[in-house]
């Protein structure tokens, strides 16, 4: 089990800082203090960070470290890395709440104001030569926003459930000696669909280093929701691929749904599940007054994914059904 105690995290602004401190940190000694006039220091500023504190664990065990001052999920592990004297490469994903492999506590693009970290870093590296006799293998692949994919889920009863060497959780570094590490889920998943059937194929992988009692299990993964990354706070902070991290209130129970639905779609489609992904379209599509904007707005926006019209078509039935409460 890990080590240290679970503490709830540090509040926005630490208390043994005054507000007019806290001023003075984020918009320097003479905005803070009213020397400039308001033209003056909107020109000097640059946008706000609020100043989170979360506390953190290494998943199979350590002390407990303190992260902050990140925007995106690149720089949350370089402040894990820092926490524990690790390159950042060596951390494959974090969970929320809990030191296990539990897929439905996967960190995405959103992380509770109270949610405590567990960071999942590299254990033993594997390789594992598999005849794919279905055209389906049964993998649903996610990444961790950082440059490694991983299995997120197992189908139970296919190919690859069948085969035990393989895990929920594995990183996946290279297929048929391909490296991978870099690419994106869906660039993953579209490899991996590609293999031909009635042929072997070999994936190179990495698992997690396990806690003592995490030994031996091995987990298939189930059906994330939609809620599993949110804390108990009433906010949550947004971490984006662009731009700076953001605080913002719960999604609604319309977005929550839709969210939800979108995600399944991109699972069906594409062998993939990325709630942060599915939020991104959902911000996309609800304030659309077709499909045909909607479909002009993910191309804009999301064309590296290069998505089939019927795809896009589906999505925008599913915000649909989502907003009537269907």
């Amino acid at each position: 089990m890990p080590l240290g105690r679970w503490k709830k995290a540090a509040p926005l602004v630490e208390n043994d800082e005054t507000e007019a401190a806290a001023r003075e940190r984020w918009l320097g000694p003479a905005a803070a203090g009213g020397e400039l006039g308001s033209g003056e220091a909107a020109s000097r500023l640059t946008p706000l960070r609020p100043r989170l504190v979360f506390h953190t664990q290494l998943a199979h065990g350590s002390a407990t470290g303190r992260v902050e001052g990140f925007g995106n999920v690149k720089e949350l592990y370089a402040r894990v890395g820092e926490a524990f004297g690790l390159h950042p490469s060596e951390i494959m994903f974090c969970t929320l709440n809990t030191h296990k492999v539990d897929m439905d506590k996967l960190l995405g693009g959103q992380i509770g104001l109270e949610d405590f970290i567990f960071a999942h870093i590299k254990g033993q590296k594997k390789e594992v030569e598999i005849y794919k006799s279905e055209d389906a293998l049964g993998l649903t692949i996610t990444d961790n926003g950082a440059g490694y994919a991983f299995i997120k889920r197992i189908k139970g009863g296919s190919l690859i459930d069948r085969v035990q060497e393989v895990s929920v959780g594995d990183l996946i570094e290279s297929i048929n000696g391909q490296s991978v590490i870099g690419f994106r889920h869906f660039e993953v998943a579209k490899l991996l669909k590609g293999l031909v059937k009635g042929q072997l194929f070999t994936l190179r992988l990495v698992e997690p280093l396990k806690a003592f009692d995490m030994i031996s299990q091995r987990s298939r993964g189930g059906k994330p929701s939609s809620g599993g990354q949110l804390g108990t706070g009433k906010g949550t902070l947004r971490l984006r691929s662009k731009g700076i991290a953001t605080v913002e209130e719960e999604p609604s129970v319309f977005e929550e749904k839709a969210i939800e639905k979108v995600d399944d779609l991109l699972e069906s489609y594409m062998g993939i599940r990325d709630n942060e992904l599915a939020a991104t379209m959902v911000d996309l599509g609800k304030d659309r007054r077709n499909p045909d904007e909607f479909a002009q707005a993910l191309d804009e926006d999301l064309g590296d994914f290069a998505f089939p019209d019927e795809f896009v078509f589906d999505v925008w039935g599913a915000i649909g059904d989502a907003r009537a409460g269907r």
